[in-house]
This record gives C-alpha cells, structure tokens and sequence, in this order.
C-alpha cells in the first residue's frame, strides 16, 4: 500500500531509484540486528566463561563421585591461565595422591606417581572420564571448545530468583573437532552459570551439570557446588565442592609445563 502509494505521488522514474537507494540501508538495518543478537550470545558466553576462570587462579575443590553402591572422594588442588592453560593435582586420598594432569590448549598430558610417568592424551581421550568421575578430560580443564568451536544463540530467557536467565543453545561450527552435537547453557545475568546440558550428534540429552550452591569465593560470587550426572540416572552423579578459590592477576608459564607436572606437590 505505502509503496504504490509513493509510486504515485514520485516523478516518473524516480520511485525505482528511491527503492535502490532505500535497499542497502534495509539490507543494514535487518542484517544488522540479526548480527547484534549473534553478538550478544556469544558476549554472553566468553564474558562468562572468563568471569568464572579469571585472568588466573588456585583452587581446592572437593569431587565426590556418587554411585548406587559406593561413593568415592577426592581432594584437587587445580590452577589455571587464561583460557587454554590448567594444572590439577590429586592431593587426597593417599592412594591416589600426586595424580596430575596437564592441559595447555587442545593438548593434555597426565602424571602417574606409581610408574612415574607422564603420558600424553590424543585427542580421542579428551572426552574420556576423568579418574572415574562423570566429568570428561575435557570437563575438568574448563576447555576454552566451547568459545572457539560452537556458535551461540539465545533461544528464550526467563526470570529467576529475580534475575534474568538466558538460555543458549550452542551448535558446533562446521569441521569442529568436537563431540557434542549440541550444547544448552543457562547464564544469569551477572554471568553465572546455571546449567550446561550436553547432547550427542543424535541431539539426545547425554549428561547435564548443574549449580547447586553459590557463594561468595574469591571476592564475587561463583559456583561453590557442581553437579554432573548422566541423562536418566538419580543415584549415579559426581559433585564438585570448591573449599577455597582464589584469582591472581597471573602466573608464569613456567609453572605449566610437563616437568612441573611431575614436580609440583603442593
């Protein structure tokens, strides 16, 4: 209606280049929006990836792996750098003390004190259990796969407790070396996150991690209690306890390599 309208009111030959000039500036506008709602997903997602990993930080975290019949515990002392960089150290119980593991980018390296030897993970075993946890290799060392290798969009969002909670859904990017055929995060707004639900290439629920506890670690807010557990399972989870966290402004290279690895105790 408003463009036969124009044609009418315009000279003639002059409503043609009205509409090619008006095109471009549409074609902005609505790729334009498309492109902030992208923006803002994935804002989303390394803002917090980075709010809960800092520029670096020390540790000491509680896993208890929970089955229908036992239950086992463990103490780790973990540091990490940046995005990609992650030691972690089994301090409790005897038997598996000095246990470590390595992780500097897409690589992981673990330590076993009883053979005194270092081996290198291919990449195959990243999504393996790590020490028989429902957490994967990959799990464990926060991997920065989920910034570089999937695309995010906000899917719909909801109020909780008084804030807001974004629901993402997060697809491989094609040729990603991943396993996960499709990822759902819950982010509250000041970048805590709630839930993370993993699928397979079949986008059938695998296992989901969910936040139980938050407190105040560290200086701000953070997730002091983990849960994992397998799609359809109720007695057979692990759970993460944070007993102390702190973030550092940074800590040398040095101290992420394979030697330390062996050497560190603390």
């Amino acid at each position: 209606m408003m463009a036969s309208s124009m044609n009418g009111l315009l000279p003639k030959g002059m409503f043609g280049r009205f509409v090619k000039a008006l095109l471009p500036t549409a074609l902005i506008w609505f790729t334009g929006s498309v492109g902030v709602g992208a923006m803002d997903a994935e804002t989303l997602v390394v803002s917090s990836f980075n709010y809960m990993r800092g520029k670096a930080s020390i540790s000491t975290v509680e896993m208890v792996i929970h089955r229908p019949d036992w239950e086992r515990r463990m103490t780790i002392k973990a540091w990490t750098k940046g995005e990609k960089e992650s030691l972690l150290i089994i301090t409790a119980p005897p038997k598996d003390k000095g246990n470590g593991t390595l992780k500097k980018g897409r690589e992981m390296w673990i330590y076993n004190p009883k053979v005194n030897r270092v081996m290198k993970l291919p990449p195959s075993m990243m999504s393996q259990a790590w020490m028989g946890s429902d957490f994967s290799n990959n799990d464990l060392a926060k991997s920065d796969s989920l910034i570089y290798d999937y695309s995010h969009r906000v899917i719909e969002t909801e109020i909780n407790a008084g804030k807001k909670v974004y629901h993402i859904e997060s697809r491989p990017k094609p040729d990603a070396p991943v396993v996960w055929g499709m990822l759902k995060l819950k982010i509250r707004e000041d970048l805590i996150l709630l839930s993370e639900t993993f699928f397979d290439e079949e986008l059938k629920p695998v296992k989901v991690m969910t936040t139980l506890e938050i407190q105040l670690l560290g200086g701000k807010l953070y997730p002091k209690v983990w849960k994992m557990q397998k799609a359809g399972t109720q007695d057979e989870y692990t759970l993460l306890d944070y007993k102390a966290l702190s973030f550092k402004p940074g800590l040398p290279d040095r101290f992420f390599t394979v030697s330390n690895l062996k050497t560190i105790r603390r």
